[in-house]
């Protein structure tokens, strides 16, 4: 499932947007119009839609209509349209939130944040086919429980919070192990080597936990 499915004809403005969110490890899928949107909507979900109001053919009052119809996925109106009965016709089909262009990055970037943080809290996290939950320490890969030892769960955790990150040996080993432990830092690549076996398809050419060359590892989302 994408994070964030942007809805937004202005190319530029959608771009900018995209990468900003991308920046912050969020997954991000854009359309140009409410029926794309739809589109890829239906096809591959969205845990937040940031929604333009005036899209070529269907606009953005008919989408979020439409999306609420199925789901009460959160929804972000953004647009151009200041009145108060826009912003009220935004609101009354239930989106979540209504925020006017332009718009300051770092206020966008700060009210996504807060709907995720309210709707999806911090506990579980969704990467492809893998759930990761923070409160039970529990992994489920296709909805089938993992055995996780307490330091293969905690690595698994932090790569995937920091998604798309090169993350050093060196950070990686003291944030798990410690600064102060005895063990070697043979002891993340073994653990790596453990968490492939696990999670990956093909251990051997994996696809979730990359390597970074002179640098250490990173997760990515897929």
């Amino acid at each position: 499932m994408t994070d964030i499915l942007i809805v937004e004809d202005n190319k530029e403005l959608a771009n900018l947007l995209c990468d900003f969110l991308r920046m912050e490890n969020y997954t991000v899928s854009v359309a140009e119009s409410g029926e794309k949107a739809l589109s890829l909507y239906e096809k591959y979900g969205a845990r937040l839609v940031v929604l333009d109001i005036m899209l070529p053919g269907m606009d953005g009052f008919a989408v979020c209509r439409k999306i609420r119809e199925e789901s009460n996925t959160p929804i972000l109106i953004v647009s151009a349209k200041t009145g108060k009965e826009d912003k009220l016709n935004g609101l009354t089909l239930g989106a979540d939130d209504y925020i006017e262009k332009p718009y300051d990055i770092d206020i966008m970037l700060a009210k996504i944040s807060g709907i995720f943080k309210r709707r999806y809290g911090v506990d579980e996290y969704v990467c492809g086919d893998l759930r990761i939950n923070k409160a039970t320490r529990t992994v489920y890969k296709n909805d089938v429980q993992l055995e996780m030892t307490a330091k293969e769960f905690d690595l698994l955790s932090l790569l995937v919070e920091n998604k798309g990150k090169a993350l050093s040996k060196e950070y990686l080993f003291n944030q798990i192990w410690g600064s102060d432990s005895f063990s070697e830092q043979q002891t993340l690549t073994v653990h790596i080597k453990w968490l492939r076996q696990k999670i990956e398809e093909d251990p051997k050419n994996p696809e979730k936990i990359l390597t970074v060359w002179g640098v250490g590892y990173k997760y990515e989302s897929i």
